[in-house]
């Protein structure tokens, strides 16, 4: 039965941390994984997620099914969340968010939305973006194209690239996937005066935006990070959000995430809910609860919402703060590359501008693992590697 098949590769960033973990060198350095670390190398539980745990122990009565949408009570809180509470968007109807299986049952329910719903429509993604979009909207048979993003020569965003290729080659009621902050994988972001030109964009060309919005807190703040995507749905009249409570709430296998969908009306927005809701059915039935228990947990406690908040900006701080450090001890170290452009990347992630032959010294000769590209993870950094670091980088650029 099984005869002709052949093995396929596996996902090169999940093969970089197994060769980490076998890495016999005490110096080894994991810069590839994608969750967040603190000093010690741990991905910890916060404090708030332990205590809203507590909570749930006690009061929790029953493991019954939640339904297709999830929790009713956790849609106000995926809504509070991406625009703040009282915004005038929330009162008027026209957004409807269920809960779903991390950003990425978001992803692909929204994908799959698309493939049934809006025949012809193809996405359009950053080049580069998230290594998983592709593959998820492959898998539903939307077409993926991409447009321009990062500019190798100057380590910065090509936008006046990106729009020339979009204005030459979108369709109308095409889809246009946008990093809500924190690019992954260059750390390169659109900046407000880029959202307001997209804005515009989207609208004359009608075009369905799609926002990713995974790291919400990680850039410079929970309401600067989606000060764009405010930006743009205030004034589009259709919008789709796949967001992710994995980062900033450090629940990464309770997968916990949700999928907005917005339209010009309540009508419509409860109808294309409904279509949301078979495409959910199809895919996992309904989604895990105890994530979401959790974050609804602590936003709804003054208290623990407003401990959380103190913890998402100390995992900030500490990501932009060795940022800074990497940048001041690499030209400290005096390798011949400028690279100060680390600094003003935002999130977990950095295009670090690295060749592929130096990435593959740094691995083979030093135990310092990065991926192919370039991407490193910031959050694999701590004080206790950062010189040895950043010597390594110095001797292989030169």
């Amino acid at each position: 039965m099984f005869k002709h098949l052949n093995a396929v590769s596996g996902d090169p960033l999940l093969a970089l941390i197994v060769a980490h973990q076998q890495d016999p060198n005490p110096k080894k350095i994991d810069l590839g994984v994608g969750v967040y670390k603190d000093d010690n190398g741990h991905t910890p539980i916060l404090n708030t997620v332990k205590k809203a745990e507590a909570i749930l122990l006690e009061q929790e009565e029953s493991k019954s099914y939640l339904g297709i949408y999830g929790a009713a009570a956790f849609e106000p809180i995926i809504q509070d969340l991406l625009f703040g509470e009282g915004h005038a968007l929330l009162s008027s109807g026209r957004i409807r968010s269920t809960q779903t299986p991390g950003g990425t049952g978001a992803l692909k329910v929204a994908a799959d939305f698309i493939s049934a719903n809006l025949k012809g429509a193809r996405l359009w993604v950053s080049d580069p973006t998230w290594g998983n979009h592709k593959s998820i909207f492959d898998s539903a048979g939307v077409e993926v194209i991409n447009y321009p993003y990062y500019d190798p020569a100057t380590n910065g965003l090509r936008f006046d690239d990106m729009m020339a290729k979009l204005e030459a080659e979108v369709n109308e009621g095409d889809v246009l996937l946008v990093h809500a902050c924190c690019h992954n994988p260059t750390g390169i972001d659109l900046q407000l005066e880029h959202w307001k030109v997209l804005t515009e964009f989207v609208k004359a060309k009608g075009l369905l935006p799609l926002v990713d919005a995974a790291y919400q807190g990680f850039g410079d703040g929970l309401d600067e990070d989606l000060a764009g995507l405010r930006h743009m749905a205030e004034n589009v009249d259709n919008m789709l959000i796949a967001n992710s409570f994995s980062k900033n709430f450090g629940i990464y296998r309770e997968r916990c995430g949700g999928l907005s969908i917005m339209a010009e009306s309540a009508d419509e927005a409860n109808a294309a809910f409904s279509i949301v809701g078979q495409a959910i059915r199809a895919n996992y039935s309904m989604p895990p609860s105890h994530g979401a228990a959790v974050v609804h947990t602590i936003m709804t406690s003054p208290e623990l919402k407003a401990e959380w908040k103190e913890e998402v900006a100390q995992m900030r701080d500490r990501i932009n703060g060795l940022r800074a450090k990497l940048v001041a001890k690499l030209a400290a170290s005096g390798v011949s590359k400028d690279f100060a452009f680390i600094q003003d990347q935002r999130g977990m992630f950095s295009y670090s501008g690295l060749t592929l032959e130096q990435v593959r010294t740094l691995r083979s000769e030093y135990a310092i693992y990065i991926a192919d590209t370039g991407r490193m993870s910031i959050a694999g950094v701590s004080d206790d590697n950062i010189d040895y670091l950043c010597e390594s980088i110095a001797k292989v650029v030169g």
